[in-house]
């Protein structure tokens, strides 16, 4: 008697993960992350170190746990229902009318993120090369729009590669921070009272909640798309889990780094190039060039995010809203400080994703309690 052919759930349990796949996955996750907040280091001064020890190592746990559990859901939900638009993600965990809440408020505040990048590039041409912030913000605008009109599968496989090696960077200047200062962490943390650092919430907890809620809201369309490209659910978990676990390890030692010299960091718009100029200028200079690839890498899923809400990738409509986007993008980013455009709206934003927390985790509860297919 002929066997049946397997079916399709079954092929998804018993495939084995490409390693290879797994770290592109991962990878595109990091670099996504890593924009011109973590890269410059002024979203881990906000969320982490302005908060001392509880700030970086309680931050970062709460983080670890969080964004790992969040980036899997997301993979592992977009490979099994492989939705027609990524943004039907919001529906699956909150329902009709709160889905389309935040359907239509994560692509606003996707759309304010990019700025933030762009506002991100303009500070590093002006702090570090002494040029216009306008020259910065243009340039990566045009570079960016150009990257994305080519589609999601071209952005994969150059920004899935950028990632690790930006994180290995990252973590290498944090751990060359703290050796040039063993001392310093402990004088940090007890100088921290009286320096003027903005905070991004009045306690430690609350800013991990918030920076895992603005995560969560660009995680979101994102890695919903990249799980329907993976062949097994096991590939899409493990992509997820790695990326999220290597991204919050890296917050964490940028974060002690910058703990341990935070009187030389605190007033910068850029605390991580600060860091590089005390080893040697050539080393500053090949960090800004890194930070620049860390605003790239998550500026260009950022425009891509919100063109593919309206549009079919590579589309006509596509590519003439990514660029109208990119040049509205430039407008706003280019009239506020860096650092002020991460406090206003990473911060105002995250607390929006917390809901969007709590809803997917009782989704999920509900999910395993009555042992629910995805």
């Amino acid at each position: 008697m002929p066997q049946k052919a397997p079916t399709r759930a079954h092929l998804d349990t018993t495939e084995k993960a490409s390693f290879l796949r797994v770290l592109t996955y991962a990878g595109a996750i990091i670099a996504f992350l890593i924009g011109s907040g973590f890269a410059t280091g002024q979203e881990i001064m906000q969320y982490f170190t302005s908060y001392g020890y509880w700030g970086v190592f309680g931050t970062g746990l709460l983080v670890l746990v969080l964004m790992t559990y969040v980036a899997v859901e997301f993979f592992v939900v977009g490979q099994a229902k492989k939705f027609e638009r990524p943004s039907l993600i919001f529906h699956y965990y909150c329902g009709k009318h709160l889905g389309t809440f935040f359907d239509y408020f994560s692509i606003l505040f996707v759309f304010l993120s990019f700025t933030v990048m762009v506002a991100g590039a303009g500070a590093v041409f002006e702090e570090h090369y002494g040029m216009s912030r306008y020259a910065g913000g243009v340039g990566l605008a045009v570079v960016v729009g150009i990257s994305v009109w080519f589609g999601l599968k071209s952005l994969v496989d150059v920004i899935g590669k950028i990632g690790p090696v930006i994180v290995v960077v990252a973590i290498a200047l944090g751990l060359l921070g703290i050796f040039r200062s063993p001392g310093g962490i402990a004088q940090g943390s007890a100088l921290l009272p009286t320096l003027d650092l903005t905070q991004a919430s009045t306690n430690w907890f609350m800013a991990g909640l918030s920076y895992v809620g603005f995560c969560m809201l660009w995680l979101a369309a994102f890695l919903t798309a990249l799980g329907k490209t993976a062949r097994s659910r096991k590939e899409a978990a493990a992509g997820g889990m790695v990326g999220s676990i290597a991204f919050s390890v890296a917050c964490i030692i940028v974060g002690l780094g910058l703990l341990a010299n935070v009187v030389e960091v605190g007033g910068s718009e850029i605390p991580m190039l600060v860091l590089a100029r005390d080893v040697s200028p050539v080393l500053a200079a090949g960090i800004s060039v890194m930070i620049l690839a860390g605003i790239y890498t998550t500026a260009v899923p950022l425009l891509w995010t919100v063109s593919s809400r309206f549009f079919a990738d590579k589309s006509p409509r596509f590519k003439y809203l990514t660029i109208g986007l990119a040049t509205a993008g430039t407008v706003i980013g280019l009239l506020l400080p860096f650092s002020q455009m991460v406090n206003i709206v990473y911060v105002l934003n995250g607390y929006v994703g917390i809901l969007l927390l709590v809803l997917m985790l009782a989704k999920t509860g509900t999910r395993l309690v009555r042992r629910q297919p995805l």
